[in-house]
């Protein structure tokens, strides 16, 4: 049995409504997460929108899409950063000098999640993501 988290892209195409990514997490339901790392961009993103001024006529549907998001957190399994994912992070920054960018810091810490819990990573960003090592790669978009 395998373990798929969708990384921060395909979570935020599947509460869009994205139709493959949804037939994707509907055949695998009981084995889909994301991780605390997307939770974090997601509600970046929300802040960034909320705070816009340009945004102010949007407020209802934006507070809705928000909310959504909030009930999606309660059924989906969301993966933390513990200790060990945070060694396996250090270790590829350390060993692989290429992965210290900041450019790639938040997906580096979804993929050393995925590396602990050997699992694969939904993703439309292979550049990225295909510089880390050992880490299985899947696109459901395609």
């Amino acid at each position: 049995m395998s373990l798929w988290i969708l990384d921060t892209d395909h979570t935020s195409l599947f509460l869009a409504g994205n139709k493959a990514i949804a037939a994707q997490v509907a055949a695998h339901s009981h084995d889909i997460a994301i991780t605390v790392i997307t939770v974090q961009e997601l509600f970046n993103g929300w802040m960034g929108k909320l705070n816009d001024p340009a945004q102010a006529n949007k407020l209802a549907h934006l507070y809705t899409k928000l909310w959504e998001t909030t009930e999606f957190f309660k059924i989906i399994n969301i993966l933390n950063f513990d200790r060990e994912a945070e060694n396996c992070d250090q270790i590829l920054r350390q060993s692989y000098k290429s992965l210290a960018k900041k450019k790639i810091e938040k997906d580096l810490r979804i993929a050393s999640i995925a590396l602990v819990k050997n699992a694969i990573i939904v993703t439309r960003n292979y550049k990225d993501f295909s510089q880390i090592p050992n880490l299985k790669i899947e696109n459901w978009t395609e």
